[in-house]
């Protein structure tokens, strides 16, 4: 309703403006360094649920459903263009590596896949 179009479009300006919280932030790398991956891949990773997480990143525009995963049709998500703009980055592939920064990062990558 058009009495109503003022309070929705400041509620969703102050839904996108807000900072993410940390499961947020945690969720979101998660994806940006796995993608395409699942929701629940994410949580296995997080050992939380993540679904209301992920719905938040969608919602933000964060990123986006990239197809299904063959055997199980679970919906796949990668980050998305405004996701590189927000960083600076031209492609995913310039985000800095993780490994360095996380010792263990790639065994537990490896444990996460062969989970799968």
């Amino acid at each position: 309703r058009s009495e109503h179009a003022e309070a929705i479009t400041a509620f969703m300006i102050q839904g996108a403006t807000q900072k993410l919280s940390q499961a947020g932030l945690e969720a979101l790398a998660v994806i940006a360094y796995l993608q395409p991956t699942t929701r629940s891949r994410v949580a296995q990773i997080r050992g939380v649920n993540s679904d209301s997480v992920v719905k938040t990143l969608l919602t933000r525009g964060l990123i986006a459903e990239d197809g299904t995963e063959e055997l199980t049709g679970a919906v796949r998500y990668s980050t998305t263009d405004y996701f590189l703009e927000l960083l600076g980055l031209n492609s995913i592939e310039e985000l800095p590596k993780i490994s360095p920064l996380l010792p263990g990062v790639d065994e537990a990558t490896k444990m996460a896949e062969s989970q799968e």
